[in-house]
């Protein structure tokens, strides 16, 4: 994307947090930066909208945007090119299926359509269109205008998710050069299991009308490609699910970042009570039954503080100075994550968070290691939701190498042992909501966004020098901290000369999804 000096372009819109209500456009004019005054080029949607996702194609730049009931897709400074209405439409949630296929008993009303996932599908330039109607079915529409080329909704396995707020499904796509892709889809299914499975990996059929698309990859009378919740789990914690937060592929796996509730026992105390923990996810990519399943539980700790409800999170390479002062290679995989203060509180997080960094190698380290004991014969398989009941591991001579990807025995896995990432640092007033990194010129550039809407940097200098944090200069319009909204600010060539001496800071590509309001 061609750089606009001393530009910033910021994508502005104000959701309400139930109901996604009218969007609503601020505007404040940053710092002046060497007597030059930066300007936002803002784009507003229509009054009764609200926006939910965006992707960026990495090849063109453009911009496609799911709001309430449309798809835009955006020039890189905001022009709209084309749109694309996706709703309203007669529905109702207890319709399934839906009224579409056969006809609902239930009283239909209109009924806006919000975009719960938006992937680009680059093999087959089409964008992956997922919204809230009709449980949860998607549209296959062409990048280049938007025209519609499938949306598949006769079969069970075209309705991906009947949770109706925006953020309720993550996808991650694995590609293939002379095979049909796959689409690892994993979702909250709101005390629906029997409906919706929460992770799954489906078919992307190079035809957007096929008849198997978002098939189970393999699907028999005994095994597929999924794993539910079991009725059971509800007896014990009623309001179970998982919610899931950020997804990735990475070498053989693809991981999701997750909260889960579970019951606990306080020290010294006999009665249990409800704790959210954070956990990661993974799965190898070409394992057709999921007996690579493997979950571990994550966190942060600060002086004696406990971070541990996952907030946002993305995946970075270490880059060289921030690889020496961890002890990694430049290019391993790191993730840069943001916590909240505590673990009781999932809707009405603390304002006190933290940003930490886990080396992904050591997380599967970990899991390795988990594995290597309970095919010893060592535990249980500690996956108290998915299992109920404890079931010891089962011994098998074996080598479990880097890749393994399980055997169907001691599967699914937990691992008890929580992994801590390390602290860069904590914010204790305003909550830090989103996170994005990337390597510069050797250096590992960190911008997070705060409930409040502002931007703040951090940067690693080097071995010797501490990770640093800075507030950025010009920082992004602010919100009032009291408004139950959402700002989504797109923020492209996001420049910030000052803020470090040597201008090694240039022009860059990000993108925040900011929490505001003390309800979120």
């Amino acid at each position: 994307m061609r750089a606009m000096p001393w530009n910033w372009t910021c994508l502005l819109s104000h959701l309400l947090m139930v109901g996604m209500g009218s969007s609503t456009l601020l505007t404040r004019q940053p710092a002046p930066l060497s007597q030059k005054q930066r300007s936002f080029v803002t784009f507003r949607g229509e009054s009764a909208e609200g926006f939910n996702h965006l992707v960026v194609d990495e090849r063109t730049g453009h911009i496609y945007l799911g709001a309430v009931n449309r798809i835009y897709k955006l020039s890189s400074d905001l022009k709209v090119l084309v749109t694309h209405e996706t709703g309203p439409d007669e529905d109702n949630p207890k319709c399934y299926p839906p009224r579409i296929v056969q006809t609902c008993n239930e009283p239909l009303t209109t009924t806006n359509n919000v975009n719960k996932m938006l992937l680009i599908d680059y093999k087959e330039n089409r964008l992956i269109a997922c919204g809230s109607l009709y449980q949860g079915i998607c549209k296959l529409l062409r990048l280049e205008d938007l025209f519609k080329l499938g949306e598949p909704y006769h079969k069970k396995e075209h309705y991906l998710s009947g949770v109706n707020e925006s953020g309720s499904v993550f996808g991650v796509i694995v590609s293939y050069s002379n095979l049909d892709d796959k689409l690892f889809i994993a979702t909250a299914v709101d005390g629906k299991p029997e409906y919706f499975p929460t992770i799954s990996s489906r078919k992307l059929t190079k035809n957007s009308e096929a008849d198997g698309m978002f098939a189970y990859v393999f699907h028999d009378e005994f095994v597929a490609s999924m794993i539910k919740i079991p009725s059971d789990t509800f007896t014990i914690i009623p309001d179970f699910d998982i919610y899931y937060v950020y997804g990735f592929s990475s070498g053989n796996f693809v991981y999701f970042l997750t909260l889960q509730p579970e019951m606990v026992s306080p020290p010294g105390s006999t009665t249990k009570e409800q704790v959210y923990t954070s956990k990661l996810v993974r799965l190898c990519k070409e394992d057709t039954a999921f007996n690579s399943y493997v979950e571990v539980p994550i966190g942060c700790e600060r002086s004696g503080v406990e971070y541990r409800l996952l907030q946002a999170a993305y995946l970075s390479k270490a880059g060289a100075m921030l690889g020496r002062t961890l002890g990694v290679h430049p290019d391993d995989d790191l993730l840069f994550t943001v916590f909240s203060k505590g673990q009781k509180r999932k809707m009405k997080s603390l304002d006190e968070s933290a940003l930490c960094i886990f080396i992904l190698k050591q997380i599967n380290d970990r899991i390795k290691e988990r594995l290597q004991s309970c095919y010893r014969g060592e535990g249980t398989l500690d996956l108290a939701w998915l299992k109920v009941k404890d079931i010891p591991c089962s011994s098998a001579l074996l080598t479990i190498d880097d890749n393994f990807c399980g055997l169907d025995m001691n599967a699914p896995l937990g691992v008890s042992d929580m992994v801590r990432g390390v602290p860069v640092f904590t914010e204790d007033r305003d909550r830090m909501t989103s996170v994005i990194a990337y390597v510069y010129k050797n250096h590992s550039l960190a911008f997070v966004g705060t409930k409040s809407g502002k931007l703040k940097k951090t940067l690693s200098m080097g071995p010797q020098e501490e990770i640093s944090q800075e507030g950025v200069e010009g920082d992004p319009p602010r919100v009032n901290n009291a408004s139950q909204e959402q700002m989504l600010c797109v923020c492209l060539q996001c420049l910030s000369h000052k803020a470090i001496p040597d201008q090694r800071v240039q022009p860059l590509l990000c993108y925040f999804l900011n929490v505001s309001g003390n309800s979120s």
